[in-house]
């Protein structure tokens, strides 16, 4: 037998994996091709969600911020994911499991404290935020006699 028959041989499972996947491809772009729709007309390629004519533009300019808290939500997420599979394995994982999730714990709350003070939490813009004022004291008397 060749070199090359026996690489396929040893991998033939990865191989037909991959001619099916292919295959598959193949067949769904074919499919939607075949029998897809071919209608023309003036309303068939406008936007309709819900029931709603469209209004305005669909170009909106979204602030950097949304995508922040976007990442935000899906890092502390799968560390959401991650203390949970902890959860179910601790008493194989023992005290040095435990130990292991403090510390995962703690670089967690470092991170959020780091976010909140740079600012990175706050939703709503500079213009709209509140600055609280202390009144000054003086101590000086304002009533003279």
């Amino acid at each position: 037998m060749s070199t090359a028959t026996e690489v396929i041989a040893h991998h033939w499972a990865f191989v037909v994996f991959i001619v099916i996947a292919f295959g598959l491809c193949v067949f769904m772009l074919a499919g939607g091709w075949l029998l897809g729709g071919r209608a023309r007309a003036r309303h068939k390629n406008t936007p309709f969600e819900s029931g709603i004519d469209p209004v305005g533009s669909t170009h909106m300019r979204l602030s950097a911020k949304f995508y922040l808290v976007a990442m935000f939500f899906v890092i502390f997420d799968v560390e959401a994911l991650f203390l949970y599979a902890w959860s179910t394995s601790i008493r194989e994982s023992g005290w040095v499991g435990f130990a292991e999730a403090l510390i995962f714990i703690l670089v967690l709350l470092a991170g959020l404290i780091y976010l909140a003070r740079i600012g990175a939490l706050d939703w709503a813009p500079a213009r709209r935020r509140v600055v609280v004022k202390t009144p000054a004291v003086s101590h000086t008397n304002p009533h003279k006699q």
